[in-house]
């Protein structure tokens, strides 16, 4: 995996999206500031920041919805900002609401969606892969939460994309039906579909994507597979026990060490016996400069 480019590095002509240097103001506020991105084709990537950070817009800059005000962007080699009927039916979006309360089937609006493009998938495929089979003669408004949200990428992906934006896309959804969800976005991958996702839950980012980056104030933090995430490999292990009726905490570099000695005090088990890292979650907060 490519690490995250360095400021006066060329664009990389293999990545699905590539970005130096960009810039987005709106008035006497500057949204993205100066940002230097790659995302490689196959790969998964999580843009997590709080609202107001720039990640939305840099991601209607790459959809080619917004323009810059500086930099250089290329998403599937060519510039968003001049992109062509040919380019934009490479990518699939799914925005945060979409098909809703529509009079429609969700086999009409498929078909309906597919007729725009050149090369679509079979719609009836479609809606297998969504999980939506039993739905095709389900008008759209009666659907429930869950299932808008398939039919919302079921959209998305009928024009058969190479890239797929995925804007918060289990918002509202109860626990089952986000970690059906996330089975559908592994199938897509394994499809060789590339994905860009926002999301504001930490543990879905975590799930799913290869790698995440991290966005505040219009620049980004860092980039990074989220089991490295500032740093969290490397940080100390916290250890916490019952003793003597006290609830005790250690932070360690050598857990297993630690742990080997502790276990030695006690004729048995060791009481309530905790061992962690930082969660993602700790890591971010401290990233956007939020108290965990």
């Amino acid at each position: 995996m490519r690490g995250r480019p360095q400021p006066g590095d060329p664009l990389d002509p293999d990545a699905a999206i590539s970005i130096r240097g960009l810039v987005k103001r709106y008035g006497d506020f500057t949204a993205v500031d100066g940002l230097d991105l790659d995302i490689q084709r196959g790969e998964i990537f999580a843009l997590l920041g709080p609202n107001g950070a720039g990640k939305t817009t840099t991601v209607e800059i790459c959809e080619g919805y917004r323009g810059r005000d500086a930099g250089e962007v290329r998403v599937l080699g060519d510039d968003p900002a001049v992109g062509a009927r040919q380019w934009k039916a490479r990518l699939g979006i799914v925005l945060q609401s979409g098909a809703g309360d529509s009079q429609l089937t969700v086999r009409e609006m498929l078909t309906a969606q597919a007729a725009y493009y050149p090369d679509p998938r079979d719609p009836d495929e479609v809606l297998q892969l969504v999980g939506l089979t039993e739905k095709a003669g389900v008008r759209g408004r009666v659907l429930s939460g869950g299932q808008r949200r398939r039919l919302d990428v079921a959209l998305g992906i009928v024009g058969r994309p190479t890239l797929l934006f995925l804007d918060e896309p289990t918002t509202g959804f109860d626990p089952e039906a986000r970690r059906q969800f996330w089975s559908l976005i592994r199938s897509l991958r394994d499809l060789g579909t590339t994905m860009l996702l926002t999301t504001h839950y930490l543990d879905e980012a975590e799930a799913l994507a290869d790698r995440v980056g991290v966005i505040a104030r219009g620049r980004l933090v860092e980039v990074a597979v989220p089991s490295t995430l500032g740093g969290r490999e490397s940080a100390p292990a916290v250890v916490t026990w019952t003793e003597d009726g006290v609830r005790r905490t250690e932070a360690t570099a050598t857990p297993t060490a630690f742990v080997r000695d502790l276990a030695a005090r006690f004729p048995g088990e060791v009481p309530d016996l905790a061992v962690s890292r930082p969660t993602l979650e700790d890591v971010y907060l401290r990233m956007i400069g939020e108290p965990s």
